[in-house]
């Protein structure tokens, strides 16, 4: 039985059968049917296996500010060139570059040198050498020559290409899509019995198509596969921190919350982390400028542990230290302060919350996450009690080949990192830190019985669980990837 085609489906046949492929918009210019006309016709006829689309992607490279401005007046480095050409003896001092240059003096040295076409003796700088074209100049050269940029395949030099990438505002790199359509062979047979004369509906949801003889019925494929539907839906991480939650309400354990911004006494020294620790340097840590804590804490507790810091480290602690509020580096700072507060005799507590850190980005750290802390209290608590707890934990996660290693926290001792085996990488990788509290961060809280704590990223379990490689990922907001999540894997 032959197929019925739809006027539309007639249309994109028969410009298909004499340019072979096209991309949609160029089928509508032909055409001149719609976008959405000839977008409905192409799945119409995919179904049918008359027709096949090719996507591909590709990254266009277009010039930036600063690379429109390198086009007209030429790059630092140039502009270098040419002012020493101007000048008797093709060279000048190095502080009347520096006025001449201004800001783009650092680039214009250092990329000249590289080139060789300047040397430097003493405070003067002299012209040497050839001056022809450089990569970078070639690759601005070409992608002046039109607006809608280069795609970085036709780059041959990508040592230049990547030298320009460094340079703020010089190239803009974007990904583009593209599509191109074309006939299977039995669609270059079914264009042949197609007329030459079609006569195309302005509605083109009509199901009729009138001919001059007499009116027909389109047929109406009731399997063909209906538009998928993609429902709102909770974020993958978002799932993971209520499975996190889930598991350690199921275990007897209460949650706690507490602020993003924290006193420096909670954060650090309420855990015994001396005042010139480098973790409390601006390198690590977060701090919020021009704004201290007015009360940080009861006068009898900021006095035990001043004390207990002046005896530890042996230097005279500062209260204007303990006052200096910071994006906290961890959520300890809630778990020991609700200790304190309280004098537990025993207790089941866990924290979630964001925390941040002042570090580089890669593909294991961010500068901010979310982390789960906890602590159990108990007269006769001790570490086998906690390797079992975070044994059960991971088991719950679906973690199950688990191990411990010793290791050292500034506030636990003994202290152990739990490490889990990565199928997909092959490898042992660390997870959580824990240990038992220091007798110096108990006792001048008035903290009687022994404390297990541990804590760890969860960003870092949502990794493992969903198979990702690098950390970034869960914020990227991939369309394709939040969808192929499933919700209960």
């Amino acid at each position: 039985m032959s197929q019925v085609l739809h006027p539309i489906e007639q249309k994109i046949l028969k410009t298909l059968a004499d340019k072979k492929t096209l991309t949609p918009e160029e089928l509508a210019e032909i055409t001149k049917l719609s976008l959405d006309q000839i977008r409905r016709g192409i799945e119409w006829l995919k179904f049918k296996n008359l027709a096949n689309v090719v996507e591909s992607e590709k990254t266009i490279v277009t010039l930036g500010k600063r690379g429109n401005e390198a086009f007209e007046k030429g790059l630092p480095e140039r502009q270098l060139v040419n002012h020493l050409r101007s000048l008797d003896g093709y060279s000048c001092e190095i502080n009347a570059a520096k006025d001449y240059l201004k800001n783009e003096f650092g680039p214009a040295i250092a990329n000249a040198k590289k080139n060789g076409w300047i040397e430097v003796h003493e405070n003067r700088l002299m012209l040497k050498g050839y001056h022809d074209l450089s990569s970078e100049e070639k690759i601005i050269k070409t992608i002046s020559k039109t607006s809608i940029g280069v795609s970085v395949d036709e780059l041959e030099d990508k040592n230049a290409l990547e030298s320009l990438k460094k340079r703020p505002e010089f190239i803009i790199l974007a990904s583009k899509k593209s599509v191109l359509v074309g006939l299977t062979e039995q669609g270059m047979e079914t264009a042949k019995s197609v007329p030459d004369e079609i006569e195309i509906s302005e509605n083109i949801s009509e199901t009729l198509s009138v001919t001059t003889e007499a009116k027909s019925v389109r047929a109406i494929d009731v399997e063909a596969t209906a538009p998928t539907i993609f429902a709102a839906r909770s974020h993958p991480l978002r799932d993971v921190i209520d499975e996190v939650r889930e598991i350690f309400v199921s275990l007897g354990f209460s949650e706690i919350i507490g602020n993003n911004v924290q006193s420096s006494f909670w954060n650090f020294d309420a855990l015994f982390t001396p005042q010139d620790h480098p973790a409390r340097e601006m390198q690590d840590t977060f701090y919020l400028k021009d704004v201290t804590a007015g009360t940080v804490a009861k006068p009898d507790q900021i006095k035990k542990i001043s004390e207990e810091h002046k005896r530890g480290w042996n230097y005279q602690w500062q209260s204007q230290e303990a006052k200096r509020l910071v994006l906290r580096t961890h959520t300890t700072c809630v778990t020991i302060r609700a200790l304190a507060d309280q004098k537990y005799d025993e207790a089941r507590l866990f924290s979630i919350g964001k925390v941040f850190r002042n570090e580089k980005l890669s593909y294991k750290h961010l500068a901010e996450f979310h982390q789960v802390e906890g602590v159990v209290v108990g007269k006769n608590v001790t570490l086998r009690d906690l390797m079992g707890l975070q044994t059960e934990f991971y088991h719950k996660m679906g973690i199950k080949k688990i191990k411990f290693w010793p290791t050292f926290f500034p506030y636990t001792e003994p202290s152990l990192q739990s490490m889990i085996y990565n199928e997909k990488l092959g490898k042992w990788v660390e997870l959580f830190g824990m240990g038992m509290f220091r007798p110096e961060v108990t006792k001048p809280l008035g903290i009687k019985n022994p404390v297990l704590a541990w804590g760890g990223g969860i960003e870092r379990i949502a990794m493992l669980k969903f198979g990702l490689e690098d950390v970034r990922e869960l914020y990227e907001n991939k369309f394709g990837w939040l969808r192929s999540v499933p919700k209960c894997p």
